[in-house]
């Protein structure tokens, strides 16, 4: 199998250090509660690859309340927390910058749009029939997950407000996960969720980066 339990749970131990260590970087500094959300991403990815692990060990140890607790876990994650986190996170950090009107009004459609996302996938999950199967990948089966008006919104929230971010680093880290929506997708169509959501947050990592440089700017100017 490419992907398995030690590999959820190796990615996910490690993301979980990588997240302490980024929410280290932003807990001192200036304007700590715009920077937390997008902080944050990091340690929240890493969470829910150790769920995914779980998932796993529930599928081969044949633990059928687990598996069903696991399996609305992580879609919470994928589908309810992300749309959401990842506008609201991004805008929260441009906040404190002085950023023109218009950027400022697209950040909060894309915070609309993440919301509503959300709220109608979080209908479709709990009036529809969710489960877990493995085949070689996790796949989540259920009847809504490939419907493209959907996935369009929800790719607009999770990867192209980065796109209008003034940090590099956080356009790339936009960038480089919608490339690897398209790699999912054209690979692992049916684990498009579980493989698209293992790729970033491995990229999430970048987030540590982009917040140690911020960190050494500063230094620089204030010495």
């Amino acid at each position: 199998m490419c992907f398995s339990a030690t590999a959820s749970f190796i990615v996910g131990g490690s993301l979980v250090v990588v997240g302490v260590a980024t929410l280290k970087k932003v807990a001192n500094g200036d304007h700590f509660h715009s920077r937390l959300p997008y902080a944050s991403i990091p340690l929240l990815f890493g969470i829910q690859q150790i769920v995914e692990g779980l998932l796993w060990v529930s599928m081969t140890q044949d633990m059928a309340q687990l598996k069903t607790a696991m399996t609305y876990l992580f879609t919470f994650f994928s589908h309810m927390l992300w749309p959401v986190l990842v506008p609201f996170a991004i805008a929260r950090m441009e906040a404190a910058a002085p950023i023109r009107a218009w950027r400022k009004n697209t950040m909060w459609g894309f915070r609309v749009v993440g919301v509503v996302v959300a709220m109608l996938l979080l209908e479709l999950v709990a009036t529809q029939p969710l489960t877990a199967v493995v085949d070689q990948h996790i796949i989540y089966v259920t009847p809504f997950f490939y419907d493209w008006p959907m996935m369009v919104l929800y790719i607009a929230a999770t990867c192209m407000v980065a796109f209008f971010s003034t940090h590099r680093l956080v356009q790339l880290f936009g960038l480089t996960v919608l490339a690897f929506f398209f790699v999912s997708w054209w690979f692992y169509t049916e684990a498009l969720f579980s493989v698209w959501c293992f790729f970033a947050a491995m990229i999430s990592m970048v987030i540590y980066v982009h917040f140690r440089r911020a960190n050494n700017e500063v230094s620089r100017a204030v010495s």
